[in-house]
């Protein structure tokens, strides 16, 4: 039983992400994704492309399909009405479920709705799932909005296990930035001004959690 344990969870925090030598990102979310209080270059997308521009990796900048305040199911109505049918993309990310949360929506709709934004974005990669991957939800708790309510931590962990779990499902890439975001309350460089949101600082961070977790081409 240990053994197996292991194993599952090596599988499931250590999957790659596969790079290509010309990145076309799709970013899929709501205000995270978007990079509410933040300048647009310092959306974590952005900054992602940054690194990946630095690394010698051709990539151009990120499309997104994100609007603050946006549930999963607001995002699956944005997929349908957004999406550029016309352009191709190698890359998406999908960062979503907060403010299902927040909004109170019952958590037993979460499944079946992410269930069909991480179908919809695998079709847009041509069914390879190391070229999709779900980052966690952080954490508003950690704000000042948040006050450190446990309650709100304890509901982000439950849709957190929801997505983990679907990424393993799908053998998709799922990146935990839920812990950096909880260190927001003893450090306010990682909190936007509006008191909320992570900062540039922050989304930094993410990506350099993300870094290590690229499979990257070989010139």
């Amino acid at each position: 039983m240990i053994v197996t344990l292991m194993s599952l969870h090596i599988y499931t925090s250590g999957q790659q992400i596969t790079i290509g030598p010309d990145v076309k990102m799709l970013a899929l979310g709501d205000s995270y994704t978007i990079g509410e209080s933040v300048l647009p270059e310092e959306r974590w997308p952005h900054q992602f492309i940054g690194e990946l521009i630095a690394a010698g990796i051709e990539a151009s900048t990120p499309d997104y399909i994100a609007t603050t305040g946006w549930t999963t199911r607001d995002l699956q109505k944005g997929m349908d009405a957004d999406l550029n049918q016309v352009k191709s993309y190698n890359l998406v990310s999908i960062l979503v479920g907060v403010n299902n949360q927040y909004q109170g929506i019952p958590i037993s709709s979460y499944e079946p709705d992410l269930k069909e934004i991480i179908e919809h974005a695998l079709h847009l990669v041509g069914e390879d799932p190391s070229k999709v991957f779900i980052l966690s939800i952080p954490d508003y708790a950690y704000t000042p909005f948040g006050e450190g309510k446990i309650s709100i931590s304890k509901e982000i962990d439950q849709y957190n296990a929801i997505n983990k779990r679907l990424a393993t499902a799908y053998s998709i890439p799922w990146i935990d930035i839920t812990p950096i975001s909880r260190r927001g309350l003893s450090d306010s460089s990682l909190v936007a001004e509006d008191g909320l949101h992570p900062s540039a600082a922050q989304y930094r961070s993410w990506v350099l959690e993300l870094m290590p977790r690229l499979n990257l081409p070989e010139y």
